[in-house]
Parts: C-alpha cells; sequence; structure tokens
C-alpha cells in the first residue's frame, strides 16, 4: 500500500538553530519513517521579503541541506530537495493566481503582520502578497495529505484547502484538501530569555563549535532574584530551566530545580549540566555535518537524486492540471 504524502520546507534565509532542531527537524526524521515524505528547501520564499540582497542564499541553502542530512534525514526514507529546482512549482504558482481571489490573500493573518513587523523593508510586492499562493503550489503539486505543523499555523494552512477546493470545484478533482498533522512543538528560548530566533541574534547554531555553544550557555540569564548564589530562586523564572526541560532528564531536571530553590546549586553548575546534555544531542550532528562538509560530491548527489524524483511527481501533477484546464 501507499503511505499518506506529507510536505514540509524551510527558507534559505540563514543558519538552523537549536529550535529548529527540536521545533521541526527532530519531528521530520521520525515522520519518514511512517510516510511519504517531501522535504525542501524554499529559496524562492526567501525572496518574498529578502530580494534587494540575495548573497546569502546559496550558502543558506548548502548549510539547510547540510543540517537535514546531519539531524538524520535519510534521502533513502525521504524526498529531500531544492524548491527552484522544481519548475513546475513556479507553472502551478502562475494558474493558481488566475483563479484566487485578491481578497483572500489581502486576508491571511501574516499579510499585515509581517509589513508592520518589518516596516525597514519594501513589501508592497507581489511575491509577498502572493506568497501563500506559492506556498499552496508546492504543498498540493505533491498532492500531499498532511502538513506538520503546530496549532498557532492552522489558519495559514487554510487559504491552501480553499485554493485547493476552488481549482477542484472550477476544473477537476485531482488536489487533495491538505491537512494539518498537529505537531506539538517545544518552545526553545534562546539566550536572552526570549525565542531562538535569528533575528533576536540569541541563537545557538547547529554550526557553533562546542566552545562557542558552552560560551553561549554560560552566558545566559536566569532567575533575576538570584544575585549571589546562596538566593533562592525559582527554576521556572529562569531560560536555563526551559532549556532543562528539552535536554535533560527528569532526575537532572528534579535536581536543578531542587538545587535552585534552596540555593544548594549555583547558575554556573546548572548550566554546566545543561552544557553537558546539549553537547551530547550536538556532537552527532557535529560529526555528520564536518563529514557531509568535506565529501560535496555526496552532498550534491543526495540534492540531485531528491530533485529528480521531485521532479518526477511535480511533473505528473501538471499533465492532469494542464489537461484539466484544457491547456494543450
Amino acid at each position: 500500500m501507499s503511505k499518506d504524502i506529507v510536505l514540509s520546507g524551510m527558507q534559505s534565509s540563514g543558519k538552523l538553530h537549536l529550535g529548529n532542531l527540536i521545533g521541526a527537524l527532530s519531528n521530520w526524521v521520525k515522520l519518514q519513517d511512517k510516510y511519504d515524505c517531501y522535504y525542501f528547501i524554499a529559496d524562492w520564499h526567501s525572496l518574498t521579503t529578502g530580494y534587494s540582497d540575495t548573497s546569502f542564499i546559496k550558502e543558506s541553502t548548502k548549510d539547510l541541506l547540510v543540517n537535514f542530512l546531519a539531524a538524520g534525514l535519510d534521502p533513502d526514507k525521504c524526498t529531500i530537495f531544492i524548491q527552484s529546482r522544481i519548475i513546475e512549482h513556479a507553472e502551478l504558482h502562475l494558474l493558481l493566481s488566475m483563479i484566487t481571489p485578491l481578497g483572500w490573500l489581502e486576508r491571511v493573518p501574516t499579510y499585515k503582520e509581517k509589513q508592520d513587523e518589518l516596516k525597514d523593508k519594501d513589501l508592497n510586492t507581489y511575491g509577498f502578497l502572493g506568497y501563500p499562493l506559492l506556498q499552496t503550489a508546492d504543498i498540493i503539486i505533491y498532492r500531499a495529505k498532511y502538513v506538520p505543523v503546530g496549532i498557532d499555523q492552522v489558519p495559514h494552512l487554510e487559504i491552501s484547502r480553499e485554493i485547493a477546493r476552488r481549482f477542484n470545484f472550477l476544473y477537476k478533482e485531482i488536489f487533495p484538501e491538505p491537512e494539518a498533522l498537529l505537531t506539538e512543538f517545544p518552545k526553545v528560548v534562546g539566550i536572552d530569555g526570549r525565542k531562538m530566533s535569528k533575528s533576536y541574534d540569541n541563537a545557538i547554531y547547529l554550526s557553533d563549535d562546542p566552545k562557542t555553544v558552552e560560551h553561549k550557555i554560560r552566558t545566559m540569564v536566569t532567575d533575576p532574584a538570584r544575585v549571589k548564589k546562596t538566593d533562592p530562586g525559582n527554576p521556572e523564572l529562569s531560560p536555563v530551566y526551559q532549556l532543562h526541560k528539552i535536554f535533560s532528564s527528569k532526575e537532572e531536571q528534579e535536581e536543578v530545580a531542587e538545587g535552585c530553590r534552596t540555593a544548594r546549586i549555583g547558575c554556573i553548575d546548572c548550566k554546566k549540566i545543561l552544557i553537558k546534555n546539549v553537547v551530547k544531542v550536538m556532537e552527532p550532528i557535529w560529526a555528520r555535518r564536518n563529514e557531509l562538509l568535506n565529501n560535496p560530491e555526496l552532498l550534491y548527489s543526495v540534492v540531485e537524486k531528491g530533485n529528480t524524483r521531485a521532479r518526477k511527481t511535480a511533473n505528473e501533477t501538471m499533465v492532469l492540471v494542464r489537461e484539466a484546464m484544457g491547456l494543450f
């Protein structure tokens, strides 16, 4: 029996960090054993806000590919490809733009939010407005049944369902309406206590070396009430403890929490345990990254294999689309 198809991607807009690993990549690795998974690097999507300076895209694309594989994605179990190498995405995007009402795009929640957030950039472009259309093409061209998202991202998937439904109504039933594959993404805090993000400059990157990781964790903010080691604290107010919840064992979490509340251990001791556990998670990733970076031929053979398979599937869909729309 054929497996249900899952589709997900990441923009090539910078280096990946622990938040990306815990929030997405680790889940992708689990899904590849259960579903027919397509995972892609969305280099075209990075142009929607970064079109004025594209110097970062090639290096970022390579870094994403390295990290995809280093985190455990297996090209024999899933299809890994680069968006811009599958031209059919652009063709379907164009055809969907002919049938999608302008109001649908303008009401997407992130349309106004990002314009307010990125006031330093000129986002009065069709590329930015049409982002959900390209995203829809990315998903439905593989006739994906599921898209792994957190509960807060479900509304963003709704427009893809609406567009697929409209195409099916106007022409022919070709596309399944993509469903959210709900995943609990734990919030990974950065070294300043806010959500880990490249834009906040508070991230621990998968490409950081052990010394950099140790330095970043040692400089993390903790419970502000603990001025001295003898001051009792509240572990729930410490970003360090939030990372312990992800990377440390239950026993270590209890030890750290009790030690903080009773002032039995200091913040440095607490951080040493976290450093050990984060490094333990990252060591196999670092080893695999070094192997891939020293063997670019392997890297490119993997992505070419994925591009070929993705292109074949996308082309099969476009044959059906052209026929349904009465195109030659």
